[in-house]
């Protein structure tokens, strides 16, 4: 059972139905590449298909996107999130699904994240190291939680994770079980399975889900190596997907990672991502496999082999937080009658 041939309808007395057929969206192309280099780096950004080819690059003059980067940002960031409350009077936790394809870094990111609030660098979402089977196999919701202080307080953020989209017939997460999910029918901790869809008969099974069980924003995680060399079907599931979401209310952006495997100069310095061409380039491809503008999407390096903190990549991580939030608040601005 895939994205293409799974029921959608979450009726509660039947989890079969018809499937529609899906309208693909169209691409954006709004963003341009600046052409003004004044230093040469080494990239590993994808071609023909290979995931490390080397492939000469330059850094911009300018960032084409304006960053600071000082403790005092950091800290100013990691106040905003630890003080962010859900603008609605019946939610108490803002919750974000990670969807993306299998090895893209979405367990990563919620470890990354958490990581940065507990001060040092742990792995609390359990990580995977295949790039070709799912290791998260269950939805798991995780509480990011305070710093200092209030390192055992909770924020109102809680990151969830699933199962990988996969390729084939019977890999990965299926577009019923992703909706499923988002309409807040799916208990926490359900083992997802392309061969049972969540439905009525599914033990937990929310019939009635409330706000607070709902997903109230998307977040599509796309590995920036691997950007130029995904097959062509996911193209057309991730559009599909964005599509129902879209009809849903709930809004979505992506993230872009792995971005130190892009640029050699990013990975050495993580402040010059916003002037890497490569990486740049990298976020227009993830913005034609999404069907979604570059607007939307922002780059992260997750810790991986990393055993203490950096102050850049917190700042980092903490600016992609800040602008799911951003769309977290659109989504009870549109749902606030």
């Amino acid at each position: 059972m895939s994205f293409f041939a799974t029921s959608v309808s979450l009726d509660t007395k039947s989890t079969t139905a018809a499937v529609p057929t899906f309208g693909s969206l169209a691409t954006s192309s709004d963003t341009k590449s600046s052409t003004t280099p004044v230093k040469a780096c080494f990239a590993l950004a994808p071609s023909s298909g290979t995931k490390s080819d080397p492939e000469f690059s330059l850094l911009l003059e300018n960032e084409w996107r304006k960053m600071k980067w000082s403790e005092e940002v950091r800290e100013t960031l990691m106040e905003s999130v630890r003080s962010f409350k859900p603008a609605s009077e019946t939610v108490t936790e803002a919750r974000v699904l990670l969807i993306g394809p299998v090895g893209a870094g979405k367990s990563s990111f919620i470890s990354s994240v958490q990581s940065v609030f507990s001060g040092r660098v742990i792995n609390r979402a359990m990580v995977g190291s295949s790039s070709s089977t799912s290791f998260t196999k269950k939805l798991r919701s995780y509480n990011i939680r305070g710093a200092g202080e209030k390192a055992d307080e909770p924020t109102a953020l809680v990151l969830c994770d699933v199962m990988g989209v996969g390729e084939g017939e019977s890999t990965g997460l299926t577009l019923h079980d992703a909706l499923s999910v988002i309409k807040g029918h799916a208990p926490e901790g359900h083992q997802f399975s392309p061969e049972h869809p969540i439905g009525a008969e599914t033990v937990g099974f929310v019939r009635k889900p409330s706000s607070n069980d709902k997903v109230h924003c998307v977040v599509f995680v796309i590995d920036g190596s691997s950007v130029g060399s995904y097959a062509k079907s996911f193209g057309a599931t991730f559009q599909q997907l964005r599509e129902h979401i879209s009809n849903l209310g709930v809004h979505q952006v992506a993230l872009l990672t792995h971005v130190d495997q892009v640029c050699t100069a990013s990975r050495s310095d993580i402040t010059k991502v916003y002037r890497s061409q490569a990486i740049q380039k990298a976020m227009v491809k993830a913005g034609e496999l999404l069907g979604m503008a570059t607007s939307y999407i922002v780059p992260v390096k997750n810790y991986c082999s990393e055993l203490d903190l950096d102050e850049n990549t917190d700042i980092l991580l903490l600016k992609a937080v800040d602008h799911i939030l951003q769309y977290v608040n659109l989504y009870f601005q549109d749902n606030s009658d």
